[in-house]
């Protein structure tokens, strides 16, 4: 058995990709959930770019665990932004848990953010991950996913303008992601502006922003919580019509994303958990589970 780098390359993303499909394919049927949505080309073309670019950016943090006999077996991806850690994915095929090996990749993955004084990480509702978690010092907070199809009537038309953002809004995007979480994505703004519509307010009340894809909200930060409703609202209202929409990973203190999407005519359930170490829930904030 060996541990070794992920590397930059189509087989390896490939390799990291069969690995979290074995995975949460698993954990979803154990806690009775939907299975994860089908791998089309377009998400398998997604998650290759993200682990690429990652490992690009983090060699350090990406880890493969692989078996002669039995091929990979485990995986763990993670990022250093500033001084903030995180965990972007961390997945063991269901025959290799309760090895060690999850115990030896979430080590490796926290060895590259030895230094960093904030964690973070979007944790499934499996109970060994969150046990994991808390071992390694994050605070558990509880999370909620809305999804369903969007009802416009529910919703109040946007408070001001928002706008189409552009790789010229990087500079915002970071100065706005200082503040509420303490450290900017950085290049990952170019890697999701690849992948996912933006959307942009700036005026004399603050600045945000929101990302879009396939009808779900893949990271949102303003610097007020008028601004993250207005982001949402908007994002939410170009959601073609009887497409799914989606935002997860929603803690408590994201009451206002809770009126937006219960407003939209979302359903609201129980998730997994936003796991912390060293801050409190960013806010207005929605993290990405892949960018955090």
């Amino acid at each position: 058995m060996i541990v070794r780098p992920v590397r930059d390359s189509e087989e390896d993303a490939e390799v990291v990709r069969a690995i979290a499909a074995a995975a949460f394919g698993a954990s979803d049927v154990l806690e009775g959930e939907d299975a994860a949505d089908e791998w089309t080309p377009e998400r398998i073309a997604r998650h290759h770019s993200r682990t690429r670019h990652i490992a690009r950016s983090d060699r350090g943090g990406c880890w493969i665990v692989e078996d002669e006999a039995a091929g990979p077996l485990g995986t763990v991806l993670s990022t250093r932004r500033e001084g903030l850690w995180g965990l972007s994915l961390f997945a063991v095929v269901p025959q290799a848990q309760h090895k060690g090996i999850g115990t030896a990749l979430l080590a490796r993955a926290l060895d590259h953010g030895r230094g960093c004084l904030r964690g973070i990480i979007c944790g499934s509702r499996h109970p060994m991950a969150a046990r994991a978690y808390r071992r390694a010092g994050f605070t558990l907070h509880p999370t909620m996913r809305m999804s369903g199809t969007i009802d416009p009537a529910g919703l109040d038309a946007p408070d001001g303008a928002v706008h189409g953002g552009t790789p010229r809004h990087r500079d915002l995007m970071d100065s706005v992601d200082r503040r509420i979480r303490g450290g900017a994505h950085g290049p990952d703004h170019e890697e999701l502006m690849r992948h996912f519509r933006l959307f942009v307010v700036d005026d004399l009340a603050g600045s945000g922003y929101c990302y879009l894809g396939g009808g779900k909200v893949e990271l949102l930060a303003a610097t007020s919580r008028r601004l993250a409703t207005r982001l949402l609202a908007t994002a939410l209202l170009t959601v073609p019509e009887g497409e799914r929409a989606q935002v997860q990973d929603v803690t408590a203190e994201q009451e206002w994303a809770v009126d937006v999407g219960l407003a939209a005519g979302l359903e609201l359930v129980n998730a997994g958990y936003v796991c912390l170490r060293g801050m409190r829930p960013p806010s207005p904030y929605i993290p990405s589970g892949a960018f955090l």
